[in-house]
């Protein structure tokens, strides 16, 4: 009855992620920490101060509407990326470790019908969750 789960086979394959996962991964990383705040915080300032060279207001309120639209834009596509992938390695560590209490309830139950019945009741809410 040896089931390999999707997050064993996932780790198993460890490095062979593809290019787009790593760069996911690394963004996250970068985006969450106290430097990245800094630099946009920056680039706010810089805008704000370059209000003098600009002949247009109307185009300079452009300038930094469009840049952090698509900023924002690419940075929501990957921060949400990352979070179903969060989201799915949890829901799989809680689907194993349901799984594996439904067996120990089912090998405890064999003289009480109550613990057979609510290892089978476990076991299907874990089928429930259809995942990938």
């Amino acid at each position: 009855m040896e089931r390999s789960s999707d997050a064993a086979q996932t780790r198993g394959r460890g490095a062979r992620r593809s290019p787009f996962d790593r760069f996911v991964e690394q963004a996250e990383l970068r985006v969450s920490q106290a430097p990245f705040f800094f630099v946009c915080a920056g680039i706010v300032v810089a805008w704000l101060i370059s209000l003098p060279w600009w002949t247009d207001l109307k185009a300079w309120q452009i300038a930094i509407h469009t840049v952090a639209s698509v900023f924002t834009l690419l940075l929501v596509v990957l921060l949400e990326n990352a979070g179903r992938r969060t989201s799915e390695a949890s829901q799989e560590k809680l689907n194993v470790i349901a799984e594996a209490l439904a067996a120990l309830l089912a090998s405890s139950a064999f003289n009480d019908p109550e613990l057979r019945t609510a290892a089978e009741r476990l076991r299907e809410a874990v089928g429930l969750e259809d995942r990938h």
